[in-house]
């Protein structure tokens, strides 16, 4: 095997990382493979503190390790965070070699839910300190617009909108998901609907 990555996988508003979902079946099949995988529960994930949430962030991008390739994956408000930690000029984000930003929610459907509206997407005015990906649902009821306009477009990175495949969560049927692996192994695999049930 190839020098083993450094992986660190953030979840979203109100996921308690259940055992069915596609980052739980990521993180089982990076540690069977060898890698070094953080996959923090974040602290009050239904009603949750921006700032709290960006310490958390850097404070696991500190962790990861030295040797390797490392490699973070941020679902849904945690794919938020990281453009709030880069509009904010988080040093410890260079951390990171590359990021797959999955699903990221539209600042439209935030407004509607209090307890996230913090994290409503910053002007996206800045450059992504290393190279990012992002990979979306077509029909994403969090994310309307589409979030190749909204995200992809603006911050000027590589996207991978998926048909049907909606906010990429249990409700849409992503648990396990082998695309994801596949990218976390070769960043140059494009990422693809989950195989049919």
């Amino acid at each position: 095997m190839t020098t083993p990555r450094s992986c660190l996988i953030l979840h979203g508003w109100q996921n308690h990382r259940p055992e069915g979902h596609w980052q739980h079946w990521l993180a089982d099949r990076l540690t069977a493979l060898g890698h070094q995988v953080t996959y923090p529960g974040l602290p009050d994930p239904d009603d949750p503190d921006l700032d709290v949430w960006l310490g958390e962030l850097a404070r696991h991008l500190e962790g990861l390790g030295d040797t390797g390739e490392r490699v973070v994956v941020a679902h849904s408000a945690s794919a938020l965070l990281w453009l709030h930690a880069a509009a904010r000029g988080m040093r410890q984000l260079e951390r990171a070699d590359r990021v797959l930003l999955v699903a990221p929610p539209s600042g439209s459907v935030l407004a509607r839910h209090p307890e996230v509206t913090a994290f409503t997407p910053p002007p996206l005015d800045f450059a992504l300190p290393g190279p990012a990906r992002l990979v979306a649902g077509d029909d994403d009821p969090y994310c309307p617009e589409g979030a190749a306009t909204l995200f992809a477009g603006p911050l000027g990175i590589p996207a991978d909108i998926l048909p049907g495949a909606a906010h990429l969560d249990l409700d849409a049927g992503y648990g396990p998901w082998p695309a994801v692996l596949d990218w976390c192994l070769d960043r140059t695999v494009p990422l693809t609907t989950r195989p049919a049930p």
